[in-house]
């Protein structure tokens, strides 16, 4: 049984840490690895990225393997929530071996952040290690194949999509081949997802499942969003970030293309993207568990395609799941409350 999140990914676990009130509203949100690790890499296409570790992830360079990703609110600031994972990883023995001893590793772990501070109210409300801790712990104690939690949860927690609120989204699919594809992602993006004439989500156009607003409806969608952006602050230094999971057996080269890829994910749902002043990131994991075809030397199209399906699907449902959020720090209406459900 799958659950349409990137814990179809077996033995893949998503946990968040969330916090709002008193000035909060911010989180972190960590993909556990299976215990050794799987292959990683990452593209990095926004101009202004706020990034840990991400050289470790080229392939030529030595590290093979990571235990953990943490996507985070905070800004730079927020990065600090990765001390904590590397602490709790170390406590576990899992990391880099470094010497004869067990306990003796170097947990390598790549982590990127979205730029919320301030919309809880509090500038100095921001992820540390003890939140980056919480949300790696919340994976580990989460059940195999669990439902991934969505909207403004961890990373997703003070995400916003311009003057629409944003969050955490994730989606799957089973490929022929039996190979799974999967997406986890934080829409913060400062470009739009819904198209300004008919109130549709670009994601979902693209995905040719279209039930357009009536006119009436969009009207007041855009009457509301321009009194909610009047109260906030511009949306300046803004990111999409996901994460592509697969258990498909990878190089290290394979998985960067496949992060490469999966960008176009975003740029289906989100226009425009890779600005100045976005951050864009896509990482990818690959546990091994499936060999591709070694008589196709075009099998991994198949992955490639599949996950920046996966990371627009995932961008929509981030969206769709998100609620309306008003308080000390700004106002940012819910898809949901602007258009319905669905």
């Amino acid at each position: 049984m799958t659950v349409d999140a990137l814990t179809d990914v077996a033995g893949v676990r998503v946990g968040h840490a969330t916090r709002t009130g008193d000035g909060w509203l911010t989180g972190t949100t960590v993909v556990l690895a299976p215990e050794g690790g799987a292959v990683a890499a990452v593209d990095v296409r926004g101009g202004g990225p706020g990034t840990k570790e991400t050289d470790a992830l080229d392939p030529r360079n030595v590290v093979q393997k990571v235990e953990a990703i943490v996507l985070t609110g905070g800004s730079a600031y927020g990065l600090d929530a990765a001390t904590g994972v590397m602490a709790w990883l170390e406590e576990q023995g899992r990391g880099v071996r470094v010497g004869a001893d067990p306990t003796h590793v170097v947990p390598v772990v790549p982590a990127a952040c979205v730029f919320d501070l301030g919309r809880g109210g509090d500038f100095r409300a921001r992820p540390d290690a003890a939140v980056g801790r919480a949300a790696v712990e919340a994976a580990a104690a989460s059940a195999p194949g669990e439902r991934v939690r969505e909207g403004g949860v961890g990373a997703g927690t003070g995400a916003a999509v311009g003057p629409l609120k944003g969050g955490v989204g994730s989606a799957s699919v089973v490929l022929g081949s039996g190979i799974t594809v999967a997406a986890l992602v934080v829409a913060n993006a400062a470009g739009a997802v819904l198209d300004p004439e008919t109130g549709v989500l670009y994601g979902e156009l693209f995905q040719g499942r279209v039930d357009y607003p009536q006119a009436h409806v969009h009207d007041a969608a855009c009457r509301r969003l321009a009194e909610a952006a009047a109260k906030n602050a511009a949306p300046l230094l803004n990111t999409t970030l996901a994460v592509v999971a697969t258990d498909a057996d990878l190089s290290k080269a394979q998985a960067q293309k496949l992060a490469g890829t999966a960008h176009d994910g975003i740029a289906r749902a989100v226009r425009p993207v890779h600005l100045l002043n976005d951050g864009d990131t896509v990482f990818t994991l690959a546990t091994g568990q499936r060999a591709l075809d070694a008589e196709h030397p075009l099998a991994l199209n198949e992955l490639l395609a599949a996950g920046a399906d996966m990371v627009t699907r995932a961008i929509v449902r981030a969206v769709r799941a998100a609620e309306s959020v008003r308080g000390p720090g700004g106002e940012w209406p819910s898809y949901g409350e602007l258009y319905g459900g669905g």
